[in-house]
């Protein structure tokens, strides 16, 4: 049986990723600033070297939020029976984005879900 083990739709934990990506390289390029603080003129060194990591870190993010949005574009729509309120659906199984009940496209896996629910 094909389960999904994340606890959040799928759409929304890529754009988790790429907030991750953008702190962490906010966050490396506030550190390689310190280090001018630091170390003074010898600093600089550093601070350029985290600079450029702190830009790669920032590309990757972007790069997570084009890839979620175009992935957002092409979802399947619907409406999720427990909360009544439209979501977005990628692949065959996936979680509502509001109240993360599980949904299928899969009639299979839906009486799967349905007997061990009543089991």
């Amino acid at each position: 049986m094909n389960r999904i083990f994340f606890k959040s739709a799928k759409i929304n934990e890529f754009r988790l990723w790429g907030l991750v990506f953008t702190l962490v390289g906010m966050g490396i390029m506030i550190l390689g600033t310190a280090g001018i603080v630091l170390w003074g003129q010898a600093g600089k060194i550093v601070a350029g070297i985290f600079m450029i990591f702190g830009m790669i870190s920032l590309l990757i993010s972007v790069a997570v939020y084009f890839w979620a949005g175009m992935m957002s574009t092409s979802a399947t729509m619907l409406e999720c029976p427990e909360c009544g309120r439209q979501t977005k659906m990628l692949g065959k199984t996936d979680r509502c984005m509001f109240c993360r009940t599980m949904l299928t496209l899969d009639p299979n896996q839906a009486r799967d879900a349905a007997n061990e629910v009543n089991a």
